[in-house]
C-alpha cells in the first residue's frame, strides 16, 4: 500500500501531510460511514458541534454543495478510511432534502480501489447537468521526487485534471471520465520531471460569469518543505460548457496569458495557492489566496482573467477608496496563515470572506515554517464594492468569530457557502468530521450593516456611567462556569457567557499600570482594566483561584486624544478581543495574534461590589454579554455622530 503505517513510515508521512499524522487505516472495501443528523446541543451556535454532520468514511475534506433542480442539496467530498493523502482516497457524493440535517447513502464518484481521486468541486449548468471536477492519479504514480532529492509517497495532488457529470441530480455519475487539457506554465516545465508529470489540486469554487465558466487550479512547481514548496494560481475558462452537452466537445483555455500564474507579492516567498475566485457587479474578477507570509494575497482582472493586477497583500480597504477610515484601512493588511481563505459574492451584492485572523507562524530568522496551524476559530467579515481610481474594488468590515471548537488544536477549513430562502449556511471540515452550519442572522446583519451602524447596543446593558466619576455600583457579571447539579458528579457546567466593557477615555499620559476600571477585592479577585507598555490597554481577570490577562495592540492609544475602547470577554470560544476606535486589534506588526485565549477553568470575573474609575474614563457601559465586533463598531460610530456628547 502507498501509506506506510510503520513507525518510520509514520515519521515520513507526518512530514508530507499538510494536516495529520497517520491513524489506523481501514481495509479497502470496508468504509466506516459516519454522520448525518444528531447535532450536539451546546449553548452557543458558533460551536462546531452544533452543526449537522455530513456522512464520511474517516477522512473528510472539501464538503461542497450545489442545489439541484429538484431542490435537493448535492454534496461532494473527498474521503477515505484513513487520513489525508493515504491510498484509497476517493470522491463520494450524497443528497439532502432537509438542508443538511440528513443525507442519502453515499454514491461513489470515484471508487476507493481506483487511483487516488481528490478535491472535487461542483458546477451546475442552466439545464440541470452537474459536473464534478477533480484531481486524478490516472497513471497510478506511486511516489514523487522532491526538489531537495527526497521522495514523497503521497500522490493525491498530481496527474490529470478530470471531470464526470450527473444528469439525475447526483444519484449517479457518468461511467466515463474526461480530461481537461491544461496548458503548461513555466513552473510545470521547471519541476523535477520537466513537466512530464505535473502537480496541482483545486479547492476553489467554479465561477459562472455571463456565458463563461471559470475553474481554479493551484499549480505546484516544486514538492519539498511544507509539501507544496512552490505554487501559483491558474484558471480554466470554458466558453461552451454551460450549453454543450457532448463532454468531448467542451472547450477549455488556460489563463492567465503567458507563462506565470498568480504568485505571492514581492517578499511573500514562493507559496501562492488555494485561489478563491469571485466576480464584482461590473464583471471584474477578484481572486484571494493564501501565502506563507502571514497575509493573504489578492489580485483583480478586468479582462476576463487574461491579465491581472500585480498581486498584493489583502488590505481592509483599497488605496483610493472613499469613506471614513479608508486611508488607515488601506494600509492595514488582513492577517491569515497557510489555510484556505474564501470570498463569496452574496445575493444582496455584498461579499463574505472566511479567514483565521492571525499572522501564521513563519519564523523569519531561519525561514522556518510551522505549517497549517491555528485554524480555530474561523472568522467572517463582509465586503462591499467601492470605486477607486483603478476601478471597482472591495473593502472589508471588521471581523466576527464565526465558528470554533473548544480544543484549540482542532482545525476547521475548506468551507462552502449555501444561501437558500434568505438563510445562509456554511459547510466546513476539521478533516475527520464535515458539518453544515446555519449562520445566525444577527451576525450577518451586523456584518452587512457595519459601515452604516450608528446605534448604541442596548441589549444586555448592565451599567452606564457618565464620567468622570470616582466610583459606581458594580453589577454582577455572568459566571463562566457553574456547578451542574444535574450531573452525577456535580461537576462544572460551561455557561459560555461573557461580558463587554465599552468606554470612551482620554488619557493625559500613557504610563503603564494606570487602573482605568478596577473591581478587585483585597485578595485580588475581580477585574482590572489598566494601561500597559507601549500605549496598550490590558485586562486582568481573577476568580480567586487563578488569574488571566490579555493586552490589546501596542501604540493605538495616544496621550491627550479621545479614544473608544471595547474589551470583550467571550465565554464561548474563551477569547478576549479588543476594539479601539472601531478597529479590531489583530496584533499588527508586534505579534501574531491580536486576540487572546483565557483559561477554560476560569470561573468568573466578579470581585467587589464597587467599581473604581479613573478620571480618564469619560463614559462607561458594562454589558452582561459579549458584544459582537459589529456592535462595538456601531457604538464607536454612534459616538462619532454626536460630537457634542460623543461619549454617548
Amino acid at each position: 500500500m502507498l501509506f506506510d503505517s510503520t513507525a518510520e513510515g509514520a515519521k515520513k508521512f507526518t512530514g508530507v501531510s499538510n494536516d495529520f499524522a497517520p491513524q489506523e487505516e481501514l481495509p479497502r472495501g470496508q468504509p466506516r460511514i459516519t454522520g448525518g443528523g444528531g447535532a450536539m446541543t451546546i449553548p452557543d451556535p458558533r460551536h462546531i458541534g452544533n452543526g449537522c454532520e455530513i456522512p464520511t468514511e474517516r477522512y473528510a475534506d472539501q464538503p461542497y454543495i450545489v442545489r439541484t433542480d429538484d431542490g435537493a442539496w448535492l454534496c461532494v467530498l473527498t474521503t477515505s478510511g484513513s487520513v489525508e493523502g493515504a491510498s484509497g482516497q476517493h470522491i463520494i457524493s450524497m443528497r439532502s432534502t432537509d438542508r443538511g440535517t440528513t443525507w442519502s447513502a453515499p454514491v461513489d464518484v470515484e471508487p476507493a480501489d481506483g487511483p487516488e481521486a481528490s478535491y472535487a468541486v461542483l458546477l451546475k449548468t442552466p439545464y440541470g447537468r452537474i459536473y464534478a471536477f477533480y484531481t486524478h492519479n490516472t497513471d497510478r504514480v506511486a511516489a514523487v521526487k522532491t526538489e531537495d532529492g527526497g521522495v514523497f509517497t503521497r500522490v493525491d495532488s498530481l496527474g490529470h485534471y478530470v471531470f464526470k457529470y450527473s444528469d439525475d441530480g447526483g444519484r449517479s455519475w457518468s461511467a466515463e471520465r474526461y480530461d481537461v487539457p491544461v496548458r503548461a506554465f513555466a513552473c510545470d516545465r521547471e519541476n523535477v520531471y520537466g513537466g512530464a508529470l505535473r502537480f496541482f489540486w483545486n479547492v476553489g469554487r467554479p465561477l459562472i460569469l455571463g456565458d463563461a465558466v471559470y475553474l481554479v487550479l493551484h499549480k505546484v512547481g516544486a514538492m519539498g518543505a511544507g509539501f507544496f514548496a512552490q505554487s501559483e494560481g491558474a484558471f480554466m475558462r470554458s466558453d461552451n460548457l454551460l450549453t454543450e452537452r457532448d463532454p468531448a466537445r467542451i472547450r477549455f483555455a488556460t489563463l492567465p496569458d503567458g507563462e506565470i500564474g498568480l504568485r505571492a507579492p514581492a517578499g511573500g516567498f514562493r507559496v501562492a495557492e488555494e485561489q478563491s475566485l469571485s466576480a464584482l457587479s461590473d464583471g471584474t474578477l477578484f481572486c484571494v489566496y493564501r501565502t506563507i507570509a502571514g497575509w493573504p494575497a489578492c489580485a483583480y482582472s478586468r479582462d476576463g482573467g487574461h491579465t491581472w493586477t500585480e498581486p498584493a497583500f489583502l488590505t481592509y480597504a483599497p488605496a483610493g477608496g472613499r469613506g471614513d477610515h479608508d486611508v488607515a484601512a488601506s494600509l492595514r493588511r488582513v492577517k491569515h496563515p497557510r489555510a484556505a481563505n474564501f470570498a463569496w459574492r452574496c445575493p444582496n451584492g455584498m461579499f463574505l470572506y472566511w479567514f483565521h485572523n492571525h499572522g501564521g507562524a513563519f519564523i523569519q530568522a531561519n525561514h522556518d515554517w510551522l505549517p497549517y496551524e491555528d485554524r480555530n476559530p474561523a472568522w467572517l467579515m463582509a465586503g462591499r464594492e467601492v470605486e477607486t481610481p483603478a476601478g471597482r474594488m472591495l473593502a472589508w468590515s471588521q471581523p466576527e468569530i464565526l465558528l470554533y471548537d473548544d480544543d484549540p488544536y482542532v482545525r476547521m477549513s475548506y468551507p462552502d457557502l449555501v444561501v437558500e430562502d434568505d438563510r445562509y449556511y456554511l459547510t466546513e471540515t476539521q478533516k475527520h468530521t464535515a458539518r453544515v452550519h446555519a449562520i445566525a442572522p444577527a451576525l450577518l446583519d451586523g456584518l452587512f450593516g457595519q459601515w452604516e451602524n450608528r446605534t448604541v447596543a442596548r441589549e444586555g446593558l448592565l451599567l452606564e456611567v457618565d464620567g468622570p466619576a470616582d466610583t459606581a455600583p458594580m453589577p454582577a457579571l455572568p459566571r463562566f462556569l457553574e456547578r451542574d447539579y444535574a450531573s452525577p458528579t456535580h461537576g462544572a457546567r460551561d455557561v459560555r457567557a461573557g461580558f463587554s466593557l465599552d468606554l470612551w477615555l482620554e488619557l493625559p499620559a500613557l504610563a503603564p499600570g494606570q487602573a482605568l476600571l478596577d473591581t478587585r477585592a483585597p485578595w485580588g479577585q475581580g477585574l482590572c482594566l489598566r494601561t500597559a507598555e507601549a500605549g496598550a490597554a490590558e485586562l486582568l481577570l481573577n476568580d480567586g483561584r487563578q488569574e488571566c490577562r490579555w493586552a490589546g495592540d501596542p501604540g493605538l492609544l495616544t496621550a491627550g486624544a479621545r479614544h473608544h475602547l471595547v474589551v470583550t470577554v467571550d465565554g464561548g470560544p474563551k477569547i478576549i478581543t479588543v476594539v479601539i476606535d472601531g478597529l479590531l486589534n489583530d496584533g499588527g506588526a508586534a505579534r501574531q495574534f491580536g486576540w487572546g485565549r483565557f483559561s477554560p477553568t476560569l470561573r468568573e470575573a466578579n470581585g467587589g461590589d464597587t467599581l473604581h474609575l479613573a478620571p480618564a474614563v469619560r463614559h462607561l457601559r458594562v454589558y452582561g454579554r459579549a458584544l459582537r465586533t459589529s456592535e462595538a463598531v456601531g457604538n464607536w460610530r454612534a459616538g462619532l455622530s454626536s460630537p457634542e456628547d460623543g461619549d454617548r
